[in-house]
């Protein structure tokens, strides 16, 4: 068995990333408190410019509302000092606090500290519901029955009357539905 499987890494250090969700806009102070308790938190942002009624200017938001990421040895002991931090609703996982691959965080790293621009995409699937919200054909609830990835655009199913038309929308035109 070797070191990576029994959960150490080849340096010796038993940390792993985890996925914590906190309460609404409460994030950078989950992050402040986190520190303060001599634990690793990172949380990505994103810098976007937004238009006041007499003004521009550039706002900075967490990348992912209401999650950050957590580096730690997440031994019951531990576990309990990070689920009491005020703004914290949960670490994520399938039953359990499940350990996030390290190749994850450090993509997210190296694309907040890059120098082109980025921002939050969508995950829209097949088979998903989704309501238009632009053009002509706006309210009208469809299904992702296609999606051409290098258009950015989705071919939607919409049912009238016991039939249906597909039409090809940009990704940006639609919005999850149930």
């Amino acid at each position: 068995m070797n070191l990576q499987e029994n959960g150490i890494s080849e340096t010796g250090d038993k940390r792993h990333w985890y996925v914590i969700q906190t309460q609404s806009r409460r994030e950078d102070k989950v992050e402040t408190a986190l520190a303060r308790k001599g634990l690793e938190a990172f949380l990505p942002k994103v810098t976007y410019p937004s238009r006041r009624r007499d003004r521009k200017v550039i706002l900075t938001a967490p990348l992912f509302p209401g999650y950050l990421f957590l580096r730690v040895e997440l031994d019951p002991v531990t576990f309990h000092q990070v689920i009491k931090v005020d703004g914290i609703v949960r670490v994520l996982g399938n039953g359990s606090p499940t350990p996030l691959a390290a190749e994850i965080v450090d993509s997210i790293r190296h694309i907040v500290s890059g120098e082109r621009p980025f921002y939050t995409w969508r995950y829209l699937e097949k088979g998903r519901q989704v309501r238009v919200i632009d053009g002509p054909l706006a309210g009208t609830v469809g299904t992702i029955v296609d999606k051409k990835e290098k258009k950015r655009r989705l071919v939607v199913a919409v049912e009238l009357f016991k039939r249906s038309v597909a039409v090809e929308l940009d990704d940006d035109a639609v919005e999850r539905w149930s």
